[in-house]
């Protein structure tokens, strides 16, 4: 939902609200007064029930914002070919009847404004995506590509610009602090999915083919130690006690955490039934449909989710885990609040508050729980994931480093090794 603001240097009233995962700030010529807020409010109000009509104009609203030319291009169609345009059309049928006995159906010189076909593609695609795809692509698009491709036409983007952009990207981007590999594959692989329609609607050759996504080290998993999860756990604030808990034992991504709802607690059956996540301030389902799943409760989590219930009791709150007027917890305040804060006197090393995921698994697989039960806990689809992310640790957790199966067949095929020593190493040289 959004709000109305005033600007401390003019006292003028400004709208603060998102459109299309972005979010937007129209300054306003109206005083900050009691009788102007509450005028922009109902004129707020109903610019809420357009967007979720579907019906809402930028343009209509915010005519003189530059904004304008972001969601809604002057004209959606094909921008007028200029003469240069024409005479190209023309060099390009010539070629198409000597080459191949038939014109071609669409000169690339003649094809749309990225702009106005990159607007287009959005809103024909974001009804496929969750609303966090939404904002990510629409950030993408606001942030990187059309400021970068504002003035040219979709034919006649090249390989050689791409990779000039892609350089741009990792090297000269915010003042030679270049964006993550990573980042840059997803800026690209936007692209990529822009120009492909563009090249299939408008028959011309797609100038993307050859380029492969740079190469992203592997996902850096930086789990707690059991003892460091006890200290955390002591430590946190007592009031967000039974969140730590719940998140260091079940996985759960903190999205998943925040948009738990108590009827899909089930104390009887020992289980939480993951459903709901919350993400920009909304309610949304799960991030995979392997997600959606079902967490057995360990007696902790099981405590733990009693306690939560006597915290909130009164609220009257959907939420397990709700700030004061009932809604969600913000995670921004969680991460900045609570667990930075209690990182930093504990003597910890920061780590995102998703390490608390990655602990959960490695501290299951430290118990010796079967990897296809932890993948199932965790909403993987396969335990390929598993071994493939958390194997590393899985010897110093739990000391099955081969020697076992030397114990099995050395007495039978060659010596025996020596017994190690009650909680020595377990490295052989």
């Amino acid at each position: 939902m959004g709000s109305i603001r005033v600007r401390p240097n003019s006292n003028q009233l400004y709208f603060d609200f998102r459109y299309r995962g972005l979010r937007c700030r129209e300054l306003t010529a109206l005083p900050a007064t009691k009788a102007n807020e509450q005028r922009l409010q109902r004129a707020l109000r109903d610019m809420e029930k357009e967007m979720a009509a579907g019906t809402f104009s930028y343009r209509k609203h915010f005519p003189n914002s530059a904004r304008a030319d972001l969601f809604e291009p002057s004209t959606m169609t094909v921008a007028p070919p200029t003469a240069e345009d024409l005479v190209r059309a023309a060099v390009d049928v010539g070629r198409a009847i000597r080459d191949t006995g038939a014109p071609a159906t669409v000169s690339a010189g003649a094809t749309p404004i990225f702009p106005t076909f990159a607007n287009q593609w959005y809103g024909e695609r974001e009804i496929d995506w969750k609303r966090s795809n939404q904002q990510k692509v629409s950030d993408i698009l606001n942030t990187h590509l059309i400021p970068r491709f504002k003035g040219r036409r979709v034919g006649d983007i090249t390989k050689a610009d791409i990779l000039a952009f892609r350089n741009h990207l990792a090297k000269d981007y915010r003042e030679g602090k270049g964006l993550s590999h990573a980042r840059i594959n997803g800026v690209l692989n936007v692209l990529r999915q822009i120009l492909d329609e563009a090249a299939d609607r408008f028959k011309f050759s797609m100038p993307y083919r050859g380029i492969k996504p740079l190469r992203v080290p592997k996902t850096v998993v930086d789990p707690f130690t059991l003892e460091e999860v006890g200290k955390i756990i002591a430590g946190v604030p007592e009031a967000h006690r039974p969140l730590y808990v719940v998140a260091f034992f079940t996985g759960m991504r903190t999205s998943e955490l925040l948009g738990l709802q108590w009827d899909n607690v089930d104390f009887a059956r020992g289980q939480i039934l993951v459903r709901t996540t919350w993400v920009c301030g909304e309610l949304d389902t799960p991030k995979t449909n392997g997600s959606e799943r079902t967490i057995e409760m360990s007696s902790p989590v099981a405590a733990a989710l009693q306690e939560q219930r006597g915290l909130t009791e009164g609220k009257g709150s959907a939420y397990v885990f709700c700030a004061e007027n009932g809604e969600p917890l913000s995670r921004h305040n969680l991460a900045n609040r609570v667990w930075r804060p209690t990182l930093k006197a504990l003597g910890l090393r920061h780590r995102r508050p998703y390490q608390t995921r990655h602990t959960a698994a490695t501290l299951w697989l430290a118990a010796g729980e079967a990897p296809e039960w932890i993948a199932k806990q965790m909403g993987h689809t396969s335990t390929k994931m598993l071994f493939t992310v958390y194997s590393r640790y899985v010897p110093n957790l739990t000391r099955k480093d081969g020697s076992m199966f030397e114990l099995l067949v050395g007495s039978r095929f060659g010596a025996a090794p020596a017994a190690q020593p009650e909680g020595g190493s377990h490295v052989r040289g």
